[in-house]
């Protein structure tokens, strides 16, 4: 039955949902440790980017190649933004606990918030697709979301809406424990891939226009260029 074939919707969404459960599991065992679990994060990202295109093959190979390829850079990472989470943690502490000029308090966690979402929506995704220093990294992200700021904040709403269905209960908590931190990945990734791609797209035209102008002006071609 063409229902239960290999190129039927429900065995495509089954493997995806294997793949989604792998991916995660593999996650969680290299979070443990916590210090590495920007490490863990960057690796998960080289596959759900490739997802997204409809480009991966295999799971775990991939990932325990990228995991120890950006243990030192994506762990840094992690470690960072976890400790601003933590800072502003404290500092929604500090909001509840002290009675006067509490409202500064609640002005730095908000804006802390938003520091951290954008330096470190799309941080991982840069580490997992190119090569750069952590700062440029962080830089860089902040750049893209406030570039796509409309769909970095629809972005937000849905990872919202994805974090409220898997606190709902018990029973949705279990099943975000076995995929949800994938599946959120996943979305940032399908939202990542596509500004990567305009990006790129832009600075390629960007390099054509730049070649096209020095070849006008007469200026010398470098061999690179010609290529």
């Amino acid at each position: 039955m063409k229902f239960f074939s290999v190129d039927s919707p429900l065995y495509k969404f089954m493997s995806r949902l294997m793949d989604i459960f792998k991916l995660n599991c593999m996650w969680l065992l290299c979070s443990i440790p916590i210090v590495t679990m920007g490490a863990a994060t960057t690796a998960a990202y080289t596959i759900t980017l490739k997802m997204v295109d409809d480009e991966e093959g295999y799971i775990a190979e991939p990932f325990w190649r990228e995991f120890k390829a950006n243990l030192k850079k994506g762990s840094i990472t992690g470690v960072i933004i976890l400790f601003a989470c933590y800072a502003v943690y404290l500092d929604f502490q500090l909001y509840h606990a002290v009675k006067q000029h509490s409202i500064m308090f609640l002005i730095i966690g908000v804006v802390g918030i938003y520091l951290i979402f954008m330096h470190g929506v799309f941080a991982f995704p840069l580490l997992a697709r190119y090569e750069n220093s952590i700062i440029n990294t962080m830089k860089n992200s902040y750049s893209i979301a406030a570039k796509f700021l409309g769909r970095t904040a629809f972005l937000a709403v849905l990872l919202a809406i994805e974090v409220i269905i898997i606190l709902w209960n018990l029973t949705t908590m279990f099943a975000g424990l076995l995929i949800g931190p994938a599946c959120i990945m996943l979305t940032i990734s399908g939202f990542a891939s596509s500004f990567f791609k305009v990006i790129e797209r832009e600075n390629l035209m960007a390099d054509m226009e730049e070649k096209e102008s020095a070849h006008l002006n007469g200026e010398p071609v470098s061999e690179d260029e010609k290529e």
